[in-house]
């Protein structure tokens, strides 16, 4: 079997803040994650640590790199940019229903964000990593956020992009790509909790 048929991408969409707790959109604003969401990812430390990563890449948002930091890998990661969520332009700061309230058929995955990213530029840097990954010889652990981490699975299983919309995915869960034979494929998704002793 080759290096590429065996190779995992792990996903760790970054643990608990006040934003993802009240819903609100949080692309480029810098926040801290909550008490509650430091406890979660350090609970990711004894888990992530029973396997190995070649390369491991954080989103520089300060909720990403904490949440990898807890986890163990600090000094084993590189950050960078195209793991950034979404910029959310106007929408930034905002719930869904508040965005509705003007805009009732408002979707995002359809309509994108005012003065934002459209779904294909975030489908752009979400390719660029897999490349990245790919080219890697082993395993990977990518820490980042809820929106830019299920564009990133649909793309690496070669969906379009809107496809993430179907891919709900909690703070501080772990969800790992790779390949069934030649087949690219999610070989699990969204594990939390006690859930997340199972990843192999």
């Amino acid at each position: 079997m080759s290096p590429m048929t065996t190779k995992q991408i792990w996903l760790v969409r970054h643990a608990e803040t006040a934003w993802s707790k009240s819903g609100q959109h949080t692309g480029r604003t810098d926040i801290p994650l909550t008490h509650a969401g430091e406890m979660a990812a350090l609970a990711l430390r004894p888990i992530l640590a029973q396997h190995s990563f070649a390369l491991v890449l954080s989103s520089p948002r300060q909720r990403a790199m904490h949440t990898c930091a807890l986890a163990g890998f600090e000094e084993q990661r590189t950050s960078t940019d195209d793991l950034c969520e979404w910029d959310y332009g106007s929408f930034e700061g905002r719930t869904t229903k508040e965005i509705q309230e003007k805009s009732p058929a408002w979707d995002i995955w359809r309509d994108g964000c005012d003065g934002g990213e459209t779904l294909a530029q975030v489908a752009a840097r979400c390719q660029r990593v897999i490349d990245r990954c790919l080219a890697v010889d082993g395993d990977c652990a990518l820490f980042a956020h809820g929106h830019v981490s299920r564009v990133l699975a649909a793309v690496f299983v070669q969906r379009d992009p809107a496809f993430g919309a179907h891919l709900a995915l909690q703070p501080g869960s772990i969800s790992v790509l790779g390949f069934e034979h030649s087949n690219r494929v999610i070989l699990r998704w969204n594990l939390v909790s006690d859930a997340t002793v199972a990843l192999p």
